[in-house]
């Protein structure tokens, strides 16, 4: 238990009796600034929590920085094909290119920026702008052909049939 005053801008680099569990009593010292938000909200030391809190805030400074953005993408696999699905809001069929070379394909797209001028002050920028390029490679080989790519809703949907195993052929020993 607490003996004292409590802590205010009266108390600046002041000492007071605490009774402590068993009785024992010491003095308690508290200086503004050191240590302030641990003795007054009485939270424990964590560095985990601190060195998270260190990543957000380095994500943040960094992702504003930022020219190029990535937009989030899904890759999935059926027997008979490959489907990559983009979410790409906001940007029109003229603004994304495809690229199919051998297995391997190449998103890339630009989303210009917002509106800018002297008498325009962001408070917050979170949406990517810029280009962005993102290369797929596939294990098998994709009928190049028969790729089709679709844009509904601001998702791109690009659908990559595998080309089929030739068949088993026999072979006959002379």
């Amino acid at each position: 238990m607490y003996v004292g005053r409590v802590f205010g801008p009266g108390n600046v680099g002041c000492t007071w009796p605490v009774i402590r569990p068993g009785n024992v009593r010491t003095t308690l010292k508290w200086y503004p600034g050191f240590g302030a938000d641990y003795n007054s909200k009485v939270m424990t030391p964590n560095p985990w929590r601190d060195l998270r809190g260190w990543h957000d805030r380095l994500e943040r400074l960094a992702g504003h920085h930022a020219e190029g953005w990535a937009p989030p993408i899904d890759v999935f696999e059926t027997s008979d094909r490959y489907v990559i699905a983009a979410e790409l809001p906001g940007l029109n069929r003229e603004q994304i290119a495809l690229a199919m070379e051998d297995s391997r394909l190449t998103i890339s797209g630009r989303r210009v920026e917002g509106p800018s001028g002297s008498d325009v002050h962001y408070h917050q920028v979170e949406r990517g702008h810029g280009t962005f390029s993102r290369t797929f490679e596939f294990t098998d080989k994709i009928d190049a052909d028969g790729v089709t790519a679709d844009l509904t809703d601001g998702v791109l949907t690009v659908t990559l049939p595998k080309v089929p195993p030739p068949p088993a052929r026999k072979i006959e020993v002379r």
